[in-house]
């Protein structure tokens, strides 16, 4: 399969948990309001989207880790399908939560 069809499944559950997932989404407002406010204005949807990106980045980043772990296990010096898989399957596990909000809501 191309690569990119991972890439683009990947950043689609991060997306999703970043929209979607109301927990973490509130979570980390808590933490951006206060660290990022002043940054952003004060402005709400700005602080909402700031974090929004930010649990979509961090959803990203935690689904690589179990790829990370394998491929160096394995020794491999590139990405391979496996990796890949297990970085797809590592976000759409993390994006579980926000998946009932997207197909009740939709994007």
């Amino acid at each position: 399969m191309n690569r990119n069809f991972y890439f683009i499944g990947i950043a689609f559950f991060g997306m999703i948990n970043g929209i979607f997932n109301q927990l973490a989404l509130i979570f980390t407002l808590l933490y951006v309001q206060l660290l990022a406010g002043p940054l952003l204005f004060g402005s709400l949807s700005l602080t909402l989207m700031f974090a929004s990106l930010m649990v979509s980045t961090a959803t990203v980043i935690l689904g690589g880790i179990p790829a990370a772990i394998y491929e160096r296990i394995t020794g491999g010096s590139e990405s391979s399908d496996a990796s890949l898989w297990i970085w797809l399957a590592g976000t759409a596990l993390l994006a579980l939560p926000a998946a009932g909000n997207f197909l009740k809501i939709g994007l």
